[in-house]
């Protein structure tokens, strides 16, 4: 995939496109495999930070694309089509590597059905042979997935015990996208010069921005076990609400009032830094906490392509927003975002440290219930 690209750069402008087609294509299976085989290795007691790693990957790689954008860089007229074969370097580094990676023990035992191999794989994980206790966990969940018929796509949303996590994880993965956040990374530039930077600065404004973001989604990894997951979306969604207020009205009065352009710098910055605390992070993994894993990997093919169809419709309907509303755009994100909090508030339960069946069983009383 990344070979088209770099064949496409002789001239060949259908090879960019069926590249970057391939592309989009290995991404959106990374976007769900990667968080499921990390949720799936991790202990209960560490599953949130080590989740949060896979978004934390993610913020490094956009600081690295910004910085190599740069016009000092590679961000010239002759030097830009060289990014294209940067991309070949993690590529092979991923293919080197991917091979000596253990497959998931509960993979193992419970849909293959091999005790020992599990086993040996969990007790690699964890550089110990006293596994007895998370070995025990996984043979009871394989013995509750016996008594279950398969799980078909139709269940996840008739079914009592699927359809109230499979609406959770919906809801928590258009709370990423449709915040506003990709906006605020892409036109970052275009809101730091109508604040009155010069486009050289504006550009390392934007790279001070991905820093932030590197160094939060840092932060949201080392309080993801102490605070919790609902917790740290729940602040993240009401500090993103906040600084859109904030940042429409520095976007309105910033031409009567001179010092409000500089308080649309401050808006952005803080937005990135509430984004990166929850809303960045914790969707990706949480889906995988909400399901078995019998259930899992529909759910997170389901979550991801609501994740990517939220990003796109985002986008889509951006441009014709502005023209609409011009500058009362991310007054549509606050209404979203307010919506979002109350949503999480009422129906998202706490699932740090709680191990797949207690968190199954919160769902189950409230099927009883409902």
């Amino acid at each position: 995939m990344n070979l088209l690209l770099i064949i496409s750069l002789t001239g060949s402008y259908e090879l960019l496109i069926v590249g970057r087609f391939f592309v989009g294509l290995s991404s959106g299976l990374f976007a769900g495999l990667a968080p499921m085989y990390l949720g799936e290795i991790a202990p209960a007691h560490l599953r949130g930070a080590i989740g949060t790693i896979y978004q934390l990957v993610i913020t490094i790689t956009i600081l690295l694309s910004f910085i190599l954008g740069l016009p000092g860089a590679l961000g010239t007229e002759n030097l830009w089509p060289v990014l294209f074969g940067i991309i070949f370097v993690p590529s092979v580094a991923m293919i080197v590597a991917l091979p000596f990676l253990p497959e998931s023990p509960k993979h193992i035992l419970i849909i293959k059905g091999k005790e020992v191999l599990s086993q040996q794989s969990l007790a690699w994980l964890r550089g110990t042979s006293e596994v007895h206790d998370e070995m025990e966990e996984m043979r009871s969940e394989s013995e509750q997935m016996k008594m279950v018929p398969k799980v078909k796509l139709r269940d996840m949303w008739t079914n009592n015990l699927y359809r109230q996590p499979m609406i959770i994880s919906v809801v928590i993965m258009m709370s990423q996208q449709m915040s506003g956040i990709n906006l605020a990374m892409f036109f970052s530039i275009q809101i730091f010069e109508s604040a009155g930077l010069s486009e050289e600065a504006s550009l390392y404004a934007s790279i001070g921005m991905g820093v932030i973001n590197v160094l939060m989604t840092f932060v949201s990894l080392v309080l993801i076990e102490r605070a919790g997951r609902r917790t740290l979306h729940l602040t993240g969604l009401a500090g993103m609400a906040f600084m859109t207020v904030l940042l429409t009205l520095s976007i309105v009065l910033k031409d009567s009032v001179p010092f409000f352009s500089w308080v649309s710098i401050i808006a952005v910055f803080l937005f990135v830094i509430s984004f990166a605390l929850g809303p960045g992070s914790i969707p990706w993994f949480l889906v995988q906490e909400l399901f078995g894993i019998g259930a899992r990997g529909l759910a997170t093919s389901i979550a991801v392509s609501v994740n990517w169809s939220s990003n796109f419709v985002v986008g889509l309907i951006y441009l014709p927003l502005v023209e609409v509303l011009g500058g009362y755009t991310f007054l549509v994100f606050t209404i979203l975002l307010i919506m979002f909090w109350i949503y999480t508030y009422k129906r998202v339960p706490e699932t740090k440290g709680k191990s797949q069946e207690e968190i199954a069983s919160i769902f189950r009383q409230q099927s009883y219930q409902g």
